[in-house]
């Protein structure tokens, strides 16, 4: 959650950050307010965009009579697409010299990064590398005094400003940690004439998971700066992202909501928006998901593209029944169902028997009744052709030996963690049902219980006294999840499989170092987990769509892996290995882990990689690819590549940086030799084809 300076301000003011004298004035307000406090004043537009100051959203006025007058012009302003909903006014203060200072959680580095500049402003990217200093400081340790010190002396301050500064620099640490921030920056932080350290602008950015977990950090919120529709699906609970084109989406799970986007996009049908429902498809999201699309003029009609994994679509079907409830909707609905239960919501849909309702059996054909129902005056919005190639090349081997091994399979003794909570109980017995060997529980204070056949301990610790344990999957909530994996990493248990999402970036920071020497392999969190088909699965992911085979499918996405090993298995072709990363900033186990242990995985003959937009897992991988010789055919994907720069689409991996790289990302995975494919449809041909050239003659 990003939010406006004028609630940054307020953020600093309550961590004890000087901040100038200010208030805020909106269009309603503006006849009626008059700040007490000393001019001239500064007006300034409150918008989420960068280049508020080059546009001019920020004009001076020294008398109280143009406060009126020079509002209405900021009022009208459009700034880089973002209208001005709300101005702050606030006291000009005396300058004696100009800084910059943040913190921010760096994807790349894996840790927070204190950056502080002499000299800071609008033009602080142009001021050059030599303008700042950059240190990182890890968790748990946290900010040290050295680096108080070497910030202080880089700034050369006088001897005096050092105590100062120091409860600067550590209110702002401390403001960060206790409200989940993954981003505090003061642009420019002051030094006025009496010495005083004054926060004259700034900008802060909240992890959503933190805000999900604290209903009060809510009072942060601007709903001024998103859209009505944006607004409403927020507060039902739904990734919603307002996009330029005339085909709603409705889509279960971030991956294929951003693949399908694409396929929309690159065949002319673009879409309106992206609207992941989640795994929570009821009536009541489904309602809100509909009403949304049916109220937007834009949207002239909705793809309801469904894959049933732990969802299923006889469900999903039910929902849009209860909705319609007999009655036509009013915008052409088509919906494609496959995975759990696509059979029977395909007939529930059927059966309602109401006109612009349009069942398809398949992905194409849902694209042809699409272009069919494409109007006239449709919007047109262009998009580069996607990137693709057809021919794997594995490398050459350059004299590099994996001494790792992936050594899951059916005979792996389970540990679950969470045992005892509805989702553990419910995925623990699908995990039974599937094969997998489970030995032991874990839940605090349920020791000496016995749940689906499986003693219960209070201890990862006590377990291991009483079993031998290959891996063990956690089912914790979000606030004990990240200690869930501490405890299993400190314990050396070989596999530790996250399953949770929603873990606070900062306790994932945390634990990831607090485990960096252990030799567990954690895996995600924000994953689906693994599943050896036909031995074992430790993990959320359906079993229908997988079948033996030689293909491994290795995931930044559940329902992507689901929808890839159906397609695969449907042309006959069967998977050694489906295994989710976890979608989340930071994770464990990552895509070059994985091909480490494939090198020495016989049952695999090619690897599919499902990637995503935002990081650079796909690059690093095609990197060390090139670099270690990997022998391999791979074929590859990657959703999102028409997403909207700086929206976060579903989970919190999927964000595209402002001038984010995603060509770059398809380019070196295609360097690497990787079979780039343009969509999930040509994945099974170009697996076939890659296998039957890479048989033995």
């Amino acid at each position: 959650m990003l939010l406006n300076e004028h609630k940054s301000k307020t953020l600093f003011q309550r961590a004890d950050i000087a901040i100038p004298l200010g208030t805020t004035i909106t269009p309603k307000t503006l006849e009626q307010t008059a700040p007490d406090m000393p001019l001239p004043w500064f007006l300034k537009a409150q918008v989420l965009a960068k280049g508020r100051g080059k546009a001019g959203g920020i004009l001076r006025i020294n008398t109280p009579e143009e406060l009126v007058p020079t509002a209405r012009r900021l009022f009208d302003l459009d700034i880089n697409g973002h209208p001005v909903p709300l101005i702050r006014v606030e006291s000009a203060t005396d300058i004696k010299r100009e800084f910059y200072i943040s913190l921010t959680i760096s994807r790349e580095r894996r840790c927070i990064l204190l950056t502080v500049g002499r000299e800071g402003g609008m033009d602080i990217e142009s001021l050059g590398a030599e303008n700042l200093l950059i240190q990182e400081i890890r968790l748990p340790a946290g900010l040290q005094a050295c680096q108080v010190r070497a910030a202080f002396f880089h700034l050369e301050l006088e001897k005096k400003l050092l105590t100062p500064f120091h409860k600067l620099l550590t209110s702002l640490f401390t403001m960060m940690l206790d409200n989940g921030l993954l981003l505090a920056e003061i642009n420019p932080l002051v030094l006025t004439e009496s010495d005083e350290f004054v926060a004259l602008d700034g900008k802060v950015e909240m992890d959503d998971n933190f805000v999900e977990l604290n209903p009060d950090m809510e009072e942060y919120y601007q709903p001024e700066h998103a859209s009505k529709e944006e607004n409403e699906a927020r507060e039902a609970g739904l990734s919603f992202v307002k996009l330029p084109g005339w085909v709603g989406l409705v889509v279960n799970g971030a991956g294929l909501a951003m693949a399908t986007m694409d396929l929309l996009n690159f065949s002319g049908l673009s879409a309106s928006n992206f609207l992941d429902l989640g795994g929570a498809a009821d009536r009541t999201r489904m309602a809100t998901a509909l009403r949304l699309l049916f109220d937007d003029t834009a949207v002239k009609a909705i793809f309801i593209n469904m894959f049933g994994g732990i969802l299923s679509c006889e469900k999903v079907a039910r929902a849009l029944e209860d909705v319609l409830d007999g009655r036509q909707p009013r915008k052409p609905i088509v919906a494609r169902m496959a995975g759990k239960d696509s059979e029977q919501g395909q007939a529930v849909l059927r059966e309602m028997n109401v006109q612009n309702l349009h069942v398809a059996r398949d992905m194409a054909q849902a694209m042809e009744i699409l272009a069919s129902l494409k109007p006239e005056n449709a919007p047109k919005v262009d998009f580069p052709a996607p990137m693709g190639t057809r021919t794997a090349k594995p490398q050459k081997a350059t004299g590099h030996v994996s001494a790792h091994n992936f050594g899951i399979d059916k005979d792996t003794p389970i540990l679950v963690q969470g045992i005892t909570g509805k989702v553990g109980q419910m995925h623990t017995t699908l995990m039974q049902e599937y094969g997998a060997n489970i030995v032991a529980g874990v839940t605090p204070f349920k020791g000496g219980q016995t749940i689906l056949g499986v003693p219960v301990y209070d201890s990862v610790e006590k377990a291991l006294r009483h079993h031998e344990i290959g891996a063990s999957i956690i089912f914790v909530p979000p606030r004990m999840a990240a200690d869930a994996v501490v405890e299993a990493a400190v314990n050396h248990i070989p596999w530790a499989i996250c399953i949770t999402e929603g873990i606070i970036q900062q306790d994932m920071l945390s634990a990831l170092w607090q485990v960096k020497d252990s030799p567990t392999r954690i895996v995600g969190p924000n994953t689906p987990g693994l599943i050896v088909p036909g031995q074992t699965k430790i993990g959320i992911l359906p079993p229908q769509p997988f079948t033996p085979g030689p293909v491994a499918i290795i995931s930044r996405s559940g329902t992507l892996t689901y929808e890839v090993a159906q397609r695969l298995t449907n042309a006959g072709i069967g998977q050694s290995l489906g295994f989710g990363i976890g979608g989340d900033p930071f994770i464990g186990t990552s895509f070059v882990d994985m091909f480490e242990m494939l090198r020495n995985h016989a049952a695999t003959k090619a690897v599919v990689v499902l990637g995503e937009i935002g990081g650079t897992a796909e690059e690093d991988l095609a990197h060390y690819v090139m670099d270690t010789g990997f022998d391999k055919p791979v074929i590859s994907f990657v959703a999102g590549q028409t997403a909207p720069p700086g929206k976060r689409l579903g989970h919190a991996g999927a964000i595209l940086q402002q001038g984010g790289s995603t060509q770059s990302k398809l380019e070196t995975m295609a360097e690497a030799g990787f079979v780039v494919c343009e969509s999930l449809e040509i994945i099974p041909e170009l697996t076939a084809k890659i296998l039957d050239e890479t048989k033995e003659p």
